[in-house]
């Protein structure tokens, strides 16, 4: 069932996107195309259905709109892609916005061709959705999808593709190819348009990534929040306690999973890259010491370590004296104090504080206030060509 929730995180609109595969009364709306200044970015995705809607497309200016356009959708079966333009004082739709900009929606029926996303979301692999916008002179209908897989090397950018109800041309696919892998790699959605044999298609590429994953080491009441605020903010939450402690989780029930493990184990049971990102806070100078050894010994390159300056100064004082110092590398992937300069220091916003460092970290962003930001808010995608303001 879809509950109405604006603010679901990426992974419950993935959710509702593999329910509404099954249950075939489902739209999903999807930003293809934006122009100017928007809330969202192309990839955005609201899912609707008779019992509500999750997810979000714009700042709640159009969602009501999209809903009724949703519902001629189900009932023509057919795909349709609505252009509002928000550029100017006419108020067009009636709606008393002015965003500023030019926002395309695809609204399409769930059917099974979208099974393979939520197998490949279930799997925790990367799929980009490739679907046919404008395939002027060609027998490819608007909504027609094709699904590409990366192969080989992580930085290979090989694909596999696998069209589905109607094959698309290998020439087409490999038009396309280039493209797809580029924004793929960066987990980034936009509309291309391809020449092929003297015809053009326009294609919406959209990549499905897999989640970051945060694991968060302790079992103390200031987990809680933080685990809650990194799940709204699109992690993948693992729980990690330890010292004899037992795994709850009803403690931590928005958590993916609770799991009980020695400090010293950490690296043998469980499994890291470069999309992990740590914070240990058990708030015991011992296993907090050894998590932390273990931790650097992993490609991870953000381990957060909450506490005081002081109390960090005393860990390495007692690795010194074991004849261990951190190398400059190591010292860069520890943050310490975690978290950013917010204020404040209730549990709640010394959680958030530490979440939004994880968002700027894996942004690859320098936390600034926007007022003071100048180009656009939201990263563009590496092939449009764009310096408008969001």
């Amino acid at each position: 069932m879809i509950s109405e929730d604006w603010s679901a995180p990426e992974t419950e609109i993935l959710d509702a996107i593999a329910d509404g595969v099954t249950d075939q009364q489902t739209v999903l709306a999807t930003v293809v195309g934006v122009e100017g200044s928007a809330y969202r970015r192309p990839g955005a995705k609201m899912v609707i259905a008779d019992d509500g809607g999750i997810g979000v497309i714009t700042a709640g200016c159009l969602e009501d709109k999209v809903h009724e356009l949703a519902e001629q959708v189900l009932a023509d079966g057919e795909p349709r892609i609505e252009r509002f333009d928000l550029t100017g004082s006419d108020d067009v739709w009636g709606l008393g916005v002015g965003c500023n900009g030019v926002v395309d929606i695809l609204l399409e029926p769930l059917n099974a061709a979208y099974r393979l996303v939520a197998q490949a979301y279930e799997a925790d692999e990367e799929i980009a959705v490739l679907t046919m916008l404008d395939g002027a002179g060609t027998d490819i209908e608007r909504g027609n999808h094709a699904f590409a897989r990366p192969t080989g090397a992580a930085d290979s950018r090989n694909l596999s593709f696998e069209p589905a109800a109607t094959d698309w041309p290998d020439k087409l696919l490999t038009s396309l190819t280039e493209l797809t892998a580029e924004l793929l790699a960066v987990g980034a959605s936009d509309s291309i348009t391809v020449d092929w044999e003297g015809k053009t298609a326009d294609v919406f590429v959209d990549s499905i990534c897999i989640p970051p994953e945060l694991i968060v080491f302790g079992s103390g009441h200031d987990v809680v929040p933080v685990v809650e605020l990194a799940k709204r903010a699109g992690f993948s939450v693992t729980v990690v306690t330890f010292r004899g402690t037992v795994e709850d989780d009803e403690r931590f029930p928005v958590a993916d999973q609770v799991r009980t493990i020695a400090p010293a184990d950490i690296q043998e049971r469980l499994a890291f890259d470069t999309d992990t990102y740590a914070v240990v806070m058990s708030h015991n100078f011992v296993d907090d010491r050894i998590a932390l050894d273990e931790l650097l010994a992993t490609p991870v390159e953000y381990v957060g370590l909450v506490g005081s300056r002081q109390r960090f100064e005393e860990i390495q004082d007692a690795f010194a004296a074991e004849g261990r110092t951190f190398s400059a590398a190591e010292r860069d992937r520890i943050y310490t104090p975690a978290g950013l300069n917010l204020g404040g220091g209730t549990p709640f916003h010394i959680a958030q504080s530490i979440v939004a460092e994880l968002t700027a970290v894996h942004h690859e962003r320098d936390p600034h206030h926007l007022t003071d930001r100048t180009g656009p808010i939201h990263a563009r995608s590496p092939i449009t060509q764009s310096v408008d303001d969001d």
